[in-house]
């Protein structure tokens, strides 16, 4: 079938090589120098899912109606995207590969006539430059939509994605993404400090933080009425004890997650949108549990300062110390 990717950075180029090998007719959107890199190079993966290599077409925007949109960039330049390619996406059925809790809902309001649906994917990967992706970590994907159970229709396409790379559905989706919005809390510290995912959570006071931050975003969730989503060996009962658990004892969690991780640096999406001079997700990640504390009527201090702390750096284009971020919070 002919299926589109909008967004070829790190996942977008991952999910456009691996379904243009599986005999689809790819066509990826992109801009600036990337596209006459990839018109040229094509796209090449290295790492978790061996060497790899597709030339999918590639294009500033739509002009021919495909069967499927994969939409793969970055949670704040979703709605420009997916907006500029109204006219042609408008009932494709979409699936918005996206981190934080907005995505599906964004695409739904832009494009009424299609069907849309959610991916949330543990899959790490290192963007090294236009149409060269190295994979450190390959994981399974996750396809739902809504809070209730799955459907034919995502079947549908679950079968389609697995035959890529492995996809499993997820009943409660909505449950799901909160879930995945706790482990996008490795994120926000790395981008601040410079410094791998592995190495903050090495550290004890950059690892109590994000503990803290985790553990906020589960106390949030729970004010909201969220029943979190299985996924990552986290469930709503584990995460529910998480919640209460004394902070040493919580600090389990980053540890468990850096264990998966292996040794390959991890330097998570956040910190490298900051490497390649674009604006970070950061305000659909901690700010979305921010967002979500104030409409439960209580605040979330931690993640409004890792949130604040992350635009700093931003704006400066200077990773603070350890010992800086830890002052900031005391």
């Amino acid at each position: 079938m002919r299926i589109a990717v909008i967004g070829a950075g790190a996942l977008g180029s991952t999910f456009a090589c691996l379904l243009a090998l599986q005999g689809h007719d790819l066509v990826v959107t992109m801009r600036g120098a990337a596209l006459p890199a990839v018109l040229a190079e094509g796209i090449r993966l290295t790492g978790g899912y061996g060497d790899r290599f597709a030339r999918p077409q590639a294009v500033e925007r739509l002009v021919e109606p495909c069967d499927l949109a994969l939409i793969c960039t970055k949670a704040q330049d979703a709605a420009a995207a997916i907006a500029e390619n109204s006219a042609v996406l408008d009932g494709t059925p979409v699936i918005v590969v996206q981190n934080g809790l907005d995505g599906v809902t964004t695409a739904e309001r832009l494009l009424p006539q299609s069907e849309c649906f959610g991916l949330i994917t543990i899959i790490a990967a290192h963007y090294e430059g236009p149409g060269r992706v190295r994979v450190t970590t390959a994981a399974p994907s996750y396809l739902g939509r809504g809070a209730g159970p799955v459907d034919a229709a995502t079947r549908r396409w679950q079968a389609v994605l697995d035959a890529a790379l492995p996809t499993l559905t997820r009943d409660n989706f909505v449950g799901a993404q909160w879930t995945k919005l706790v482990v996008n809390m490795l994120n926000a510290l790395p981008a601040i400090t410079g410094l791998s995912v592995q190495e903050v959570i090495g550290r004890a006071n950059l690892r109590r933080l994000m503990t803290r931050s985790m553990r906020e975003t589960v106390r949030v969730g729970l004010a909201n009425g969220v029943r979190f989503g299985t996924l990552q060996g986290l469930s709503h009962r584990r995460l529910r004890a998480f919640a209460v658990a004394p902070l040493w004892a919580g600090q389990m969690l980053p540890l468990s997650m850096r264990a998966r991780m292996g040794k390959v640096p991890n330097q998570g999406s956040t910190l490298q949108s900051l490497a390649r001079g674009q604006r970070t997700e950061i305000d659909f990640l901690n700010g979305a549990v921010v967002r979500a504390a104030g409409e439960a009527g209580m605040a979330a201090p931690v993640n409004a300062l890792l949130t604040e702390l992350v635009h700093e750096v931003e704006q400066s284009g200077r990773f603070l110390t350890p010992a800086e971020v830890w002052a900031r919070f005391r």
